[in-house]
């Protein structure tokens, strides 16, 4: 059972989307975990054929138990997710359950909460989801049945995703706050080339096809880091591990409350049109269920911005194991000094939150330098 979330011990396993016998490669989805974030895919990282199910459909187990295993061509086990110490491990476990079937067109709902729905003869196409991209879960099943035994009088009380996905969140911030010596660095970026540039080049552009400003504050925190690389890592243990891959968390808001953010992988690699591409897809994927969990787990340094907001400025906390996070706010027309005349120019507050066991200022500033200068050059990104 991967870890999702930093808080997270526990997930419960609803679907298999592979049977014992198959043959599997790196990146197929091979299951599906319901957890306080909604459904995600899970991953395989390796290349071979699925021997043992060891964790069936509706079981939650805690984080770190072995899932499956997996034979590889050259014969070698491969255990998929890390072993609990202690974790039983069924001797002949059952063959796996068949793929999810989906009907278009009906709201997504997991194998769990079917099961459940069977049991309290509940319609799961009369209940309304709450989930993400309104899927059907567990607990909206439970609540219609709960609506039915009560007169109408005496609502009853359900267990809310939302207010448990808070509680992590505040979990996870108040650890970080805690754990985490930060310091605070911020700059303000002159935006008038890049404004122009992106205009000039989404003309060139179909409509499915035009850039946001998103893309480019990416594309630069991606390229500033390969220059100041020490914040492009994770806290392991007693120290940090760099990356050598720069994977961008990107803080999206779920339409029920709550956030997530997942990992845009190899950001520095991408051009600004796929980089586009990725985030509308994550956007897309966060808000209906379909994250994987490597875009979970992945993120090596988050980015959050909340100028659709109207926010000016943002100082993010630290999303553990990450040891920094970059801020974005509204692009807006200030004042500006040229050549000793004073001008209106767009400019946009940056700011950056990081591990002073890991960096000091001096290179949080130069990495805020370097955002800065690529900007200058939108061109060239």
């Amino acid at each position: 059972m991967p870890i999702l979330t930093v808080d997270m011990t526990a997930g419960t396993l609803t679907a298999w989307r592979k049977r014992v016998g198959d043959a599997v490669k790196r990146g197929d989805i091979i299951a599906e975990v319901e957890t306080d974030k909604g459904l995600i895919d899970v991953e395989v990282f390796t290349t071979g054929v699925i021997e043992r199910i060891l964790v069936q459909a509706g079981e939650t187990v805690p984080t770190g138990t072995v899932l499956a295993v997996i034979t590889e061509e050259a014969g070698t086990q491969v255990f998929v997710a890390r072993p609990v110490p202690g974790a039983p491990v069924p001797a002949a476990p059952p063959a796996a359950p068949p793929p999810i079937a989906e009907t278009p067109g009906r709201p997504r709902i997991s194998p769990l909460a079917r099961k459940v729905a069977a049991e309290l003869r509940v319609d799961p196409a009369s209940v309304r989801g709450t989930g993400p991209g309104g899927a059907v879960t567990r607990d909206d099943i439970e609540r219609a049945a709960a609506d039915r035994a009560q007169p109408p009088a005496r609502p009853v009380e359900a267990p809310d995703r939302q207010a448990r996905m808070r509680q992590l969140i505040g979990a996870a911030m108040a650890r970080s706050k805690r754990e985490i010596p930060h310091y605070y660095l911020g700059t303000t970026i002159d935006m008038s080339r890049a404004m122009t540039w992106l205009a000039e080049e989404n003309l060139k552009r179909p409509v499915t096809e035009r850039l946001l400003t998103g893309a480019l504050l990416m594309k630069a925190t991606a390229l500033a880091l390969r220059e100041v690389p020490e914040l492009n890592a994770v806290w392991r243990g007693a120290e940090a591990v760099p990356s050598p891959a720069i994977h961008i968390g990107v803080a999206i808001s779920l339409r029920g409350g709550g956030l997530v953010a997942p990992a845009l992988h190899d950001a520095d690699r991408r051009s600004l049109g796929e980089l586009m591409t990725g985030l509308r897809d994550l956007v897309r994927r966060a808000r209906s269920g379909g994250l994987r969990s490597s875009e979970l787990s992945d993120p090596t340094i988050t980015v959050t911005s909340l100028g659709e907001q109207g926010v000016e400025t943002v100082f993010g906390i630290i999303y553990p194991p990450q040891v920094a996070i970059v801020g974005f706010g509204r692009v807006v027309e200030r004042p500006w000094v040229v050549q000793g005349r004073i001008e209106a120019r767009p400019v946009l507050a940056a700011t950056l939150s990081a591990d002073h066991r890991v960096s000091d200022g001096h290179r949080g500033g130069l990495f805020l330098a370097a955002v800065d200068r690529l900007l200058q050059e939108p061109g060239a990104l």
